[in-house]
């Protein structure tokens, strides 16, 4: 295949999880990946996945970074059928114990720097009516409590993916939202690591009114790791998105319990999820 019939997609927060397990798939599909990485030794890493994979250092909340990782997909004369916005942040505990700086670092990841990357990928989109793909979560639809600054930047994602589907129809361009459930990935032991130290840097007054709570939502969230399904589900839901003649504007994976409590009346799901709390 000559390279300017190859098809090509660029892949944010590619080194691992859902990531590396989309960068994967779609190399075995016969594309070739532009894929996204932060730390300067995950570039040797992220070549062994396949003669399609082109490593480009990308972090989505430096501007700099991310033109010259669009510049790089132009260069390589292929043109671009799809960009995956993957890259995200975890962040829990209690929302009163949040520090600001720390909330906005999870919107700029999150949310910002996905918009950034798809802004500066549009040009290259429209010329191949191509892909827009943001990787969501299930917790776009149901705010857990002690996860809030996550949730909120999922839910703020999907108002992104949902305006955008409509303002880019006009130019051919497909917008998917992938809203997995759990997924068996390093997040969770970050999300954890990132709770503990919320917590354990808040004043000692909020151990009282948050610690038993919190003791059982890190509980939680281990159980939820153990149980959590493999990133090649998402993955498949993402080469779905990005090769289907007619995609879908949401892929929910393994999240129906969840979308049954988000579809509850608002008193019902808070007393769900604050007897989950008290168990």
């Amino acid at each position: 295949m000559s390279v300017e019939t190859r098809r090509a997609v660029l892949v944010s927060g590619a080194t691992t999880g859902i990531g590396r397990a989309t960068v994967s798939l779609l190399v075995a599909h016969g594309f070739a990946v532009f894929a996204g990485y932060r730390a300067p030794d995950a570039a040797a890493e992220l070549e062994r996945a396949g003669m399609g994979v082109i490593p480009v250092r990308l972090d989505v909340t430096d501007a700099a970074c991310v033109a010259q990782a669009v510049a790089c997909v132009r260069a390589s004369g292929m043109p671009l059928l799809g960009l995956v916005n993957n890259a995200g942040l975890a962040l829990g505990g209690p929302l009163e114990c949040v520090p600001v700086d720390r909330l906005r670092d999870v919107f700029e990841t999150n949310v910002i720097g996905a918009v950034a990357l798809t802004q500066a990928c549009l040009p290259l989109l429209r010329a191949t009516h191509g892909r827009v793909v943001f990787v969501g979560s299930v917790a776009g639809r149901v705010s857990w409590p002690y996860s809030i600054p996550y949730n909120a930047s999922k839910f703020a994602l999907r108002a992104v993916a949902d305006g955008w589907r409509v303002e880019l129809s006009s130019s051919g361009i497909a917008v998917s939202l992938v809203e997995p459930g759990n997924v068996r990935t390093p997040i969770w032991r970050k999300a954890q690591a990132a709770a503990d130290d919320v917590v354990t840097s808040s004043d000692p007054d909020f151990l009282e009114v948050y610690g038993r709570h919190m003791r059982r939502v890190l509980a939680g969230l281990a159980e939820a790791e153990r149980s959590a399904m493999p990133p090649e589900r998402v993955a498949h839901a993402i080469l779905h998105a990005l090769s289907s003649t007619r995609p879908h504007p949401y892929y929910p994976v393994g999240a129906r319990l969840a979308l049954v409590v988000a579809a509850l009346p608002p008193g019902l799901r808070d007393r769900i999820l604050r007897a989950l709390l008290e168990r």
